[in-house]
This record gives structure tokens, C-alpha cells and sequence, in this order.
């Protein structure tokens, strides 16, 4: 397994993203391709005793980096020889398995769907984050790629993310779920109805195990194990679970720091503590996979450190195994609502 990662995205390349790839290659026995900027890529190697790429890693080198300030929509053609460009052209021409960025979330978007391409029939391809939840964590499907959806993507987000928890997490039969403000069909605005409606139609056909509506805090509960959203409630979903766990996290430790007492009983509890943490870790996860593409893209935080990285590269090489982008191509149509012709919508 090839995986490529772009050695010069993120806040903390590049020294991040070569001791992730680093710590991959030991680990996991994948090969990785660095690309990047030779120079600074060598001169991480230096500083870890190595005077040249060790076995298993190989360096190709892209002049350019996008930025944070870049135009996302653009910055992958203006700068044909960046790190995240010659990555995406790598990936499509087959030269690796998998690709893995810390960069910008916008280019790497736009850079996937227009070098790497959709996989054919895919309306619009979608960010899946696994997050915490009561069952050991959930598929968001979408967290923020597509802002306005319309019933039919959203019918495709929930095969995908269906896909995705059977194979990437394990799950046989997931239950999904449709975001929504309450349980009852009628809840929500015109595209939930009429998402609803669809997502019935095909739990009815057995494509996929649907529950009906999902309230937020019912998924974090862990009742579903997909959670179908359009990308402006589910990136606000997201948002709020992060900021309330770090809330939580920063009360709890505000608290155990009180007096002499608590200080003693957060040593007795300091085993499910670092547990806690680890849940809210999104450094445990590595990264964001965007379903929908040809072939394997995960996004990895901007602030990944190496252990992030690291375990970034390990989600890219299951999920390049996963036989998932082969299930979503081979039942691409099960997903697709007819097209009307002229005749018959009048």
C-alpha cells in the first residue's frame, strides 16, 4: 500500500507531516510518497539522524505551497506545482493508493473533485468525520462540503455513509439516521420531508437500515451509526460537539485542580480521564475522508501533529482497502432519481 501525503500542508509542516509519514512507514509497513519541497523535507530527515529517505519512503519534489489565504476554488490550478496539486495528479494517474492532506480544506476539495474526479453518478462528494458518540462513534455525512443540498444528495449521502460505517468501521447493518428536529416524518423543512421519504423508500428495499429522524442529542447517545445531514447542519453539529467537549474537558480539569482532595481522587480516576480525552481526540481519528471521490482523499486537521499524520495515513490505507469506492460505483444507481423528461413533467 502507496500512500502519498502532501508534506506541506498544514500549521506544522513540514516536520509534522514527515515524522507522521516516518512513524506510518515503522508501524503500519506502508510505503509513503512525500511531496513537497525537497530541501525542507531533507532537512526534517537531518534532524531525525537520517541523510536520506530510509526504506519505504520516497520524496517528490512541488515548489509551491497553498496557502490558508489562497482563493480555495482556484489555488490547485494557479499553482500547478504545489504539494497539494502534483499530489492530486499523482493519485489520478495511479501512483499511489491514497492521499493524505493537512492543508486547505477548500483547494483539497476542489482539487479532488476536479483532478481526481467524482465517481460517476456522485452528485456531490461528501466530508464523513467520525464522531464521538455513545456506541464508540458515528459517520457524519456531511460535516460541511455542501452547504445547500438538495433530497437527492442527501439520499446519496446516506448509501455512502452507510458503505463507509460497514467497512471502514466495522458495523454490519448501520443504522441511519436523518438530522432532523424531532422524530416524526412531518419534522423539519422541505428537504427532510421529502429526504425522508426517499430514505424510507430505500430502507423499505433493504439498500439500507434506515431509523427514521434523529435528534442531535439522540445521536450523540449513539442510536444511529450514521448521522445524514446537509452540510450547514452538520458542520454546526460538529462545531457544537467540539466546543462542548472542550468545555467539558477544561471544567473537569478546572475542577481536579481545586484543593489537595480532588487533586488525590483525579490521580485515582486518571485511567478513564486520559480515556475521555482520547474520545475527544480528533488526532486519534487522523482525518476526514471525502466519499464520493474516485479515489481515496482524507483531510487531516490543520493543526496535525505527527501522531495525527501518523494515524492519517493509517485511516487513508483501510479505507483504500475497504472495497468502499467499488460498492458506491457498482450500486451508484440505486442512489440516482430518475430524470424526468419534458413530456412527463408536464
Amino acid at each position: 500500500m502507496k500512500i502519498i501525503v502532501d508534506a506541506m500542508g498544514g500549521d506544522n509542516a513540514p516536520a509534522s507531516n514527515v515524522k507522521g509519514a516516518l512513524a506510518a512507514v515503522k508501524e503500519q509497513g506502508v510505503e509513503v510518497v512525500l511531496v513537497g519541497r525537497g530541501e525542507e523535507i531533507m532537512k526534517v530527515l537531518a534532524d531525525e539522524g537520517l541523510k536520506e529517505p530510509p526504506a519505504g519512503v520516497e520524496i517528490v519534489h512541488a515548489s509551491e505551497v497553498v496557502e490558508i489565504c489562497d482563493d480555495p476554488a482556484t489555488a490547485f490550478r494557479e499553482k500547478k506545482d504545489s504539494s497539494l496539486t502534483v499530489g492530486l495528479e499523482m493519485l489520478k494517474a495511479g501512483k499511489g493508493d491514497a492521499f493524505v492532506s493537512a492543508g486547505s480544506t477548500g483547494a483539497l476539495l476542489a482539487g479532488a473533485t476536479l483532478v481526481v474526479k467524482r465517481i460517476r453518478g456522485i452528485r456531490r462528494a461528501a466530508m464523513a468525520p467520525v464522531v464521538p458518540t455513545g456506541n464508540g462513534g458515528a459517520v457524519l455525512i456531511d460535516c460541511g462540503a455542501t452547504a445547500e443540498c438538495t433530497p437527492e444528495y442527501l439520499l446519496q449521502f446516506a448509501f455512502m455513509g452507510s458503505y463507509y460505517a460497514e467497512h471502514v468501521l466495522g458495523r454490519p447493518e448501520p443504522r441511519v439516521g436523518l438530522l432532523n428536529i424531532g422524530a416524526e416524518p412531518s419534522k423539519g423543512t422541505d428537504l427532510q420531508r421529502k429526504t425522508y421519504e426517499l430514505l424510507q423508500k430505500a430502507g423499505d428495499e433493504g439498500r439500507i437500515h434506515f431509523v427514521g429522524n434523529v435528534e442531535g442529542k439522540e445521536a450523540v447517545y449513539g442510536t444511529v451509526d450514521v448521522i445524514v445531514s446537509d452540510g450547514y447542519s452538520g458542520n454546526i453539529f460538529l462545531k457544537t460537539m467540539e466546543g462542548t467537549g472542550g468545555f467539558l474537558a477544561k471544567r473537569l480539569k478546572e475542577m481536579f485542580k481545586k484543593n489537595a482532595l480532588t487533586k488525590l481522587a483525579a490521580v485515582l480516576v486518571s485511567g478513564g480521564l486520559k480515556d475521555f480525552k482520547k474520545i475527544l481526540d480528533a488526532g486519534e481519528v487522523g482525518g476526514t475522508p471525502f466519499i464520493g471521490i474516485s479515489k481515496p482523499v482524507i483531510k487531516a486537521h490543520g493543526s496535525s501533529d505527527a501522531y495525527a499524520i501518523k494515524n492519517a495515513v493509517r485511516q487513508a490505507a483501510r479505507f483504500a482497502s475497504s472495497g468502499i469506492i467499488e460498492d458506491i460505483t457498482e450500486n451508484v444507481e440505486h442512489m440516482r432519481l430518475p430524470v424526468m423528461t419534458k413530456k412527463e413533467e408536464a
